[in-house]
C-alpha cells in the first residue's frame, strides 16, 4: 500500500511539475508579420499579382488594401479613379507585403 501510495505520488508530482515549468506548446500565439510573411491583417497596404488571364505570363503588380479577411480568401480594396473603389476577393497566395 505505501509503495503504490509512493508511485502514484511521484507520477501526480512528475505532472505537476511539467505543467508548471514547461511552456504550453498548445498555447495559440498570434502570428505576426515578422513571424510569418503569409499572415494578413484588415488595413494593411499590399501588391496584388493580378494576371488577366490564367494562361498569361504577365503579371500586373497593383496596390491595394485588405478590408476583409475569409477562411480562404482574402478581400481587397483597389483604388479605381478620384474616388472610387473596386472591391475583389483573391486568393492570398496572389498578394505581397507592400514595400514600407
Amino acid at each position: 500500500m505505501d509503495m503504490k501510495f509512493f508511485q502514484i505520488t511521484i507520477v501526480l508530482l512528475l505532472i505537476v511539475f511539467n505543467l508548471v515549468i514547461a511552456s504550453p506548446t498548445w498555447a495559440k500565439t498570434t502570428p505576426s508579420l515578422t513571424t510569418n510573411p503569409d499572415y494578413f491583417e484588415v488595413g494593411q497596404k499590399v501588391i496584388w499579382l493580378y494576371k488577366a488571364r490564367g494562361d498569361s505570363t504577365n503579371i500586373q503588380r497593383i496596390p491595394a488594401e485588405i478590408i476583409k479577411l475569409g477562411s480562404k480568401e482574402v478581400q481587397i480594396k483597389i483604388h479605381k479613379n478620384k474616388n472610387e473603389f473596386l472591391n475583389r476577393w483573391v486568393n492570398p497566395n496572389k498578394l505581397e507585403n507592400s514595400p514600407k
